[in-house]
Formats: C-alpha cells, structure tokens, sequence
C-alpha cells in the first residue's frame, strides 16, 4: 500500500495507530492489503493534527469517502492493465463478473443492471462501446455523450470495479482476453444470442440475463427530448412583422 501524501504538523502515535488499526482490521477478518492500507489512512489523519489523536469512525469514514472519490479515474483502464487487475483479483479468489454496453445518457434502466451485476461476483467489469463503435451500431446522430465522459461517468458508480473502452462491434475480444465468471447481459436477450456466451461457458462460466426496466431506454429519452423542442417551437408565436412606415 503507498503512502498518501500529507501535510505532516506532528508524527506523535502513529506508529501506535497503525498497530491498533491493523489489530481491529485482523479482528474483523480483513485481509491483510486491506488492512494495512486502512491503518495507511489512519495514521495520515494522525500526523495531519497537533498532539496524540484518537481516531473516531466518522473521521476514519470521511477520509476513506476522499480516497475513494480521488481514485474513480483509476478505474477506467485499457484491456493489458484490465487483464492483469483481474489476475489480481483471482489471486485472492475473488470472482469478475463482465456486462457491456454503449451507457449513453444513464438512466435508471442502466443502474438496474449494474447494481444487479455487482451482485453477481465480488467485482464488475464494464465493456463500453467507443465513440466509432456506437456510431457504427446507432448511427450518426450518436453517441451523445463522448466515451470518455461515459467512462468516467461510469466509474463513479459503487457498483462499479473497471470499465474499459473497446473500438470493435462487439466486446468478443475484451471477453476473451479478460475470462470473467460471470457474463452479464440486459434487456430481451436469450442466452444463444448473447456474444460470448459459448466462449465464457466453455471456461465454466455461467451467463446471467436482467430483464430491462419497461420505458427507459436512452433512444425513448432522445423522442422525448425531440418531441418537446418540436412542440415548444411549433406553439411559439411568429413575431409581428413592422413595416418600416409603421415605425415612425
């Protein structure tokens, strides 16, 4: 675990809050990187404030809130690092679960599934569609929202561990290179006609299809949208014409 950066006003009882964080992580059956990464945390609001501080939970809770909104952006990720963040995971027998999809303009439909893939296996994975990729499978007119936005929008979502961006069609190479437990898909979908479900069985993985949310789609919020300006500008009233005669 690395060390966070820190305004240091006096060191006195770190050394004592990190033996103390690390006996109450091990008693609570945390792991040890997890552990020591808490006590990490612990001992920098120590050497941040003057004199010997006990650290309460809501002062333990607000700092790990920070950490943990500063580190959204590492999880959007490219396929090589994504690989070997997983391999992590599987090391300590955690299982990937993997869902993709084009997030353009999130909706609740979209949480839906997200929150319901996570609680698959112990960490989910996002294929989203590039800006090419989405023009090529929606048209023109889309994405509205660029991948990057997307992405980053993505991953600051709890449910979410990694999202990585891919150019193709289809996320067929991103399933292969990554070999997630668990391929989530929503919306009607039938286990035949989702890309890499043979591929991801074969492993011994299993397929999983969440129901869409009826009425929530980005393409119903794009009509609605549409069909609202049509609407407000159809009811405006044209503004008088005034003749040059009638100004004087």
């Amino acid at each position: 675990a690395g060390a966070q950066a820190r305004e240091v006003y006096d060191v006195s009882g770190a050394g004592d809050t990190v033996l103390a964080t690390l006996a109450a992580a091990a008693a609570a059956k945390l792991d040890l990187e997890s552990a020591i990464q808490l006590a990490n945390v612990a001992a920098g609001i120590v050497v941040s404030r003057v004199g010997t501080v006990p650290i309460d939970r809501a002062s333990l809770l607000a700092t790990l809130s920070t950490e943990l909104s500063l580190s959204t952006q590492e999880k959007v990720v490219d396929r090589a690092s994504l690989v070997a963040r997983a391999a992590q995971w599987r090391n300590r027998g955690e299982t990937v679960v993997f869902t993709n999809g084009c997030f353009d303009i999130l909706h609740i439909g979209h949480i839906t599934l997200l929150e319901d893939a996570h609680k698959m296996g112990d960490h989910l994975v996002i294929g989203l569609n590039s800006d090419d990729s989405v023009q090529r499978l929606k048209g023109p007119t889309r994405p509205i929202v660029g991948e990057n936005e997307r992405a980053r929008i993505l991953a600051a979502l709890a449910s979410t561990d990694a999202i990585v961006v891919f150019d193709e069609d289809t996320p067929l190479a991103t399933i292969e290179a990554l070999r997630p437990d668990v391929l989530v898909k929503g919306g009607d979908y039938t286990e035949a006609t989702v890309v890499g479900a043979d591929m991801v069985r074969a492993w011994g993985g299993r397929v999983a299809i969440v129901p869409t949310v009826a009425g929530f789609s980005t393409s119903n919020i794009v009509q609605k949208l549409s069909a609202n300006a049509e609407k407000h500008n159809t009811t405006r009233q044209p503004a008088a014409h005034i003749t040059p005669q009638e100004k004087k």
